[in-house]
């Protein structure tokens, strides 16, 4: 797999490295929500595949607080504002659906070109880029929480707080 992502092959295992390591932390119950259990703050389904939690008063998970921000920074201009698509590429709440986590981070790593009789929609590769990569799992929660309308537009309005842990497996990812 390395040979076949070129030069971002060192960035995803710098991630896949980060990832083994925080799934070795202790597992906690999750609260109401998507997920099934919490490891330091980030929440995992029954297939150990990262989603999201929303409280009954609205909160949401860090980690899909700033998958919004993320997003926001770099997926919106192309599938616009909410994961609703625009005129460049689809919308991701609705693709999401039907795409696997496993191919949300193909498509993510490498891109994807797609072409039909009508249009051609390229989705560049974010591999190489660090703010991307390092927050794949953020990105990931937050379009799923927009797929299943856990969530509504906008930026979330209650949060819960960025856990030490996840602020060193930042620092971690990043080369620090």
């Amino acid at each position: 797999m390395i040979s076949k992502l070129g030069k971002s092959g060192g960035y995803l295992v710098a991630f896949l490295a980060t990832a083994m390591l925080f799934h070795s932390s202790p597992l906690q119950a999750a609260a109401a929500g998507s997920g099934v259990r919490s490891e330091n703050g980030k929440y995992l389904d029954k297939d150990d595949v990262p989603t999201y939690n929303v409280k009954e008063d609205g909160t949401v998970d860090w980690y899909t607080y700033n998958g919004y921000r993320r997003y926001h920074q770099y997926c919106h201009v192309c599938h616009g504002p909410d994961a609703l698509g625009s005129s460049f590429a689809p919308p991701l709440k609705d693709t999401l659906t039907d795409m696997t986590y496993e191919q949300f981070q193909e498509i993510v790593v490498n891109g994807r070109t797609v072409i039909t009789t009508s249009k051609q929609n390229v989705m560049p590769a974010f591999g190489d880029n660090l703010n991307v990569m390092c927050f794949l799992d953020d990105l990931y929660a937050y379009v799923k929480a927009r797929s299943d309308d856990a969530i509504p537009r906008g930026r979330p309005q209650k949060k819960e707080a960025k856990s030490d842990q996840t602020r060193k497996e930042e620092d971690e990812c990043y080369g620090g």
